[in-house]
């Protein structure tokens, strides 16, 4: 899905702001939140891929305002309404007031048909795909060229499972992109390592 959540790569952000050492909760709700969205996992309410899409559907300038948990939130909070845990109403009646939800989802996909195995050296393309549900290849590395480097055991294929679609697990490749290569004209020699599902890529003969 191509969205704001898609940052990497991008540019006019500013500097990256960090503090060494900072907390991890910085509010008694951000630990409940935490644990609960932990829990419905747990649980089988639904899985993370399903998680993630629904923090990717947020409205993009809610996205941009919201702190890391409040978008861990928002995404329990429009799971737990689409799966009938709880009503919308009884959600804003026990807010005492209007309660944001991410945007409905748009159907996933099940595996590329024409997907192959790949092995370390292999020469190979991200594929320049705009998928409307949940994807997860970087926006950075689509279309661009790198070397495989190594196999991942196999995974359930995120953009079917975020949606309920049954398709076959796959593994990822780490694949290495040259920097030069992602960013033309605008970064320093260095390697740059993704981990790529297999349906994602193709072969460069």
């Amino acid at each position: 899905m191509d969205g704001m959540h898609d940052m990497g790569g991008r540019q006019g952000f500013g500097r990256v702001r960090y503090t060494l050492k900072a907390r991890t909760f910085h509010e008694p709700w951000e630990k409940r939140v935490n644990a609960l969205y932990s829990l419905a996992v747990k649980l089988g309410i639904f899985n993370m891929d399903e998680y993630r899409h629904a923090i990717e559907r947020m409205e993009p300038r809610h996205y941009l305002s919201a702190s890391y948990y409040e978008r861990s939130l928002t995404s329990l909070a429009t799971l737990c309404v689409e799966k009938g845990i709880v009503s919308r109403e009884e959600l804003e009646r026990r807010a005492q007031g209007a309660y944001p939800l991410s945007m409905p989802s748009a159907p996933g996909r099940s595996n590329v048909a024409t997907r192959e195995r790949f092995k370390p050296g292999d020469k190979v393309r991200v594929r320049t795909e705009h998928i409307p549900g949940h994807v997860r290849a970087p926006g950075y590395v689509r279309g661009k060229t790198g070397i495989v480097v190594s196999e991942s055991p196999a995974y359930p294929f995120p953009d079917a499972h975020a949606h309920g679609i049954h398709a076959e697990d796959e593994p990822t490749y780490d694949v290495r992109f040259n920097a030069e290569e992602l960013w033309p004209n605008s970064a320093d020699p260095a390697q740059v390592h993704v981990g790529v599902f297999q349906s994602y890529l193709e072969r460069v003969a």
